[in-house]
C-alpha cells in the first residue's frame, strides 16, 4: 500500500501535465463523483465496508482533489483528501478499481507578517494571509480583552507567526497561529500558543474559552485526536476525530458546554452516544457509555458541567472509556485546540517552559518590528528560532 503511494507521488511530480486538479462541487456526493467520472459503484461504495462507507460522507465542498490520466486518457489514479491527514485513494490495478484511504503528504512552513493596521485587524489580516481561521482566531482570543471598535488606530502595528501546510504546491488545511501581536494606545498585547496548545497572554493566563477542559473528571487521555491511524485491530489506516478518557466503569460524564440534546440513543460503534448542540454551529459526542443519566433525551437542555451519562464500553470499544468529539458545522476538530479550562494560570514548572517560549516569541516579534516592510508576508522566516518547532539555537 505505501509502495503504490509513493510511486503516485513521484509520477504526480514526474508528469504533472497528465495530472487535473479539481473543487469538490458543493452538495455533490461520493456515489455522484463516481457516476460522472463513469467509475464502477459497487467495488468502490457498495462493497465497502461501513467504516469506509462512512469515510466518503467526509468528503467537504470546496476541497481540492487530483486525477491522474493514463496514455489512453481514462482515470488511473483518485486523490480525494478527507481532512489534512487522510485521503482517499482510487487506483487502477489489472483493468480493476480499488479503494484504500491512505496518509496525505504534505510540507509545513513557518509564515509571518508585520504590518500597520489601515483598517480592522480582521481586514488586515484577510489582507496579507488570505486566511479567514488566522482572522477568526486572532478576534477570539481578544475578544473579551481589547475593543478593536473604539481603540484601534490607523497606523498601529500587528505582527503574526503561523504554520501553514502545503500539498503539492498549494495551500492545503488550516493555518496554526503560534503568537501575535497587536498595539493599541501605545500599548501592546499578545496572545501565545503554549506547548499544551493552548493560548496565553502576557501574564500566563490562558485565554477564556466556553467548554470545560475534560467532561471526565480525574480521567487520563488514552488516545489523542488524529487524522491518520493505523488501527491494531482493522489493520487499515482510519482517522480518530475525538479524544479518548480512560476511566472506572460508571464513572460521571459531565456536558463540556452548556446546550441541548439533539441525540440519546445507541448507533453502530458509538454505542450508547449522546450529541449536544452548542452556539455558533458547536457540537460535542459522548460515546461508549454504560448509561445515560435519568431524563437526559432528545430536546432536552443541559449546562455546562452537568452529568449526562456514565462511562461505559459499548460499540466497539476495548475497555471502559469515553469517546469525546467537538464538531462545529458537522465537521470533527481537534478539542485541544479549542475545549479550554476557564481561568487556568500556569505555574511551577509550566509557567517556567512558558516564559523560556514567551522569550522566544518576544525576540521574534521584535526582529519583526525592527525590520518591518508594510504588507510583505514572509514565508520560512528562520533569521530567530522557534523552540516550540524547530528545538534550534538563536542566531546570535
Amino acid at each position: 500500500m505505501i509502495r503504490i503511494f509513493f510511486f503516485l507521488f513521484l509520477i504526480t511530480n514526474l508528469f504533472s501535465s497528465e495530472v487535473e486538479r479539481y473543487r469538490w462541487p458543493s452538495g455533490q456526493t461520493f456515489l455522484v463523483f463516481l457516476e460522472k467520472n463513469a467509475l464502477p459503484i459497487r467495488p468502490l461504495y457498495y462493497n465497502l465496508d461501513k467504516d469506509d462507507q462512512r469515510l466518503t460522507e467526509e468528503m467537504r465542498s470546496g476541497m481540492h482533489y487530483q486525477v491522474l490520466y493514463d496514455a489512453n486518457k481514462s482515470i488511473g489514479q483518485v486523490l480525494l483528501p478527507l481532512n489534512d491527514e487522510l485521503q482517499i485513494h482510487i487506483y487502477k490495478n489489472n483493468n480493476a478499481y480499488k479503494f484504500e484511504a491512505i496518509p496525505i503528504i504534505s510540507t509545513t512552513k513557518v509564515e509571518s507578517f508585520a504590518t500597520k493596521i489601515v483598517s480592522s485587524p480582521n481586514y488586515t489580516i484577510m489582507k496579507y494571509t488570505g486566511s479567514k481561521k488566522l482572522a477568526q482566531i486572532f478576534t477570539a482570543n481578544f475578544r473579551n480583552s481589547l475593543n478593536f471598535k473604539n481603540d484601534i488606530r490607523a497606523g498601529d502595528d500587528l505582527v503574526m507567526i503561523y504554520e501553514q501546510k502545503y500539498r503539492l504546491d498549494e495551500v492545503f488545511s488550516m493555518p496554526i497561529l503560534h503568537v501575535a501581536m497587536i498595539e493599541m494606545r501605545h500599548k501592546k498585547h499578545y496572545i501565545y500558543l503554549n506547548d499544551d496548545s493552548r493560548y496565553y497572554d502576557e501574564k500566563g493566563h490562558e485565554v477564556e474559552g466556553f467548554l470545560l477542559a475534560r467532561p471526565v473528571r480525574g480521567a487520563r487521555i488514552s488516545s489523542y485526536f488524529t487524522k491518520r491511524r493505523w488501527h491494531p485491530v482493522l489493520h487499515k489506516w482510519k482517522a480518530h476525530l475525538g479524544m479518548d478518557y480512560a476511566a472506572r466503569r460508571g464513572t460521571p460524564i459531565v456536558a463540556a458546554g452548556s446546550g441541548r440534546v439533539s441525540y440519546a440513543a445507541r448507533l453502530g460503534s458509538y454505542g450508547n452516544l449522546v450529541k449536544i448542540r452548542h452556539a455558533d454551529g458547536y457540537e460535542t459526542r459522548y460515546a461508549h457509555m454504560k448509561s445515560f443519566r435519568r431524563g437526559i433525551r432528545r430536546g432536552k437542555y443541559v449546562k455546562k458541567g452537568q452529568t449526562i451519562g456514565y462511562v461505559g464500553t459499548t460499540g466497539r470499544s476495548t475497555g471502559p472509556h469515553l469517546h469525546f468529539e467537538l464538531r462545529k458545522r458537522g465537521r470533527a476538530i481537534n478539542p485541544l485546540r479549542v475545549v479550554q479550562v476557564t481561568t487556568k494560570k500556569l505555574r511551577g514548572i509550566e509557567k517556567k517552559a512558558f516564559l523560556r517560549l514567551q522569550k522566544n516569541y518576544d525576540e521574534s516579534i521584535a526582529l519583526h518590528l525592527n525590520n518591518q516592510t508594510p504588507y510583505k508576508k514572509k514565508k520560512n522566516f528562520t533569521n530567530q528560532c522557534y523552540i516550540h518547532i524547530q528545538g534550534c539555537k538563536t542566531d546570535g
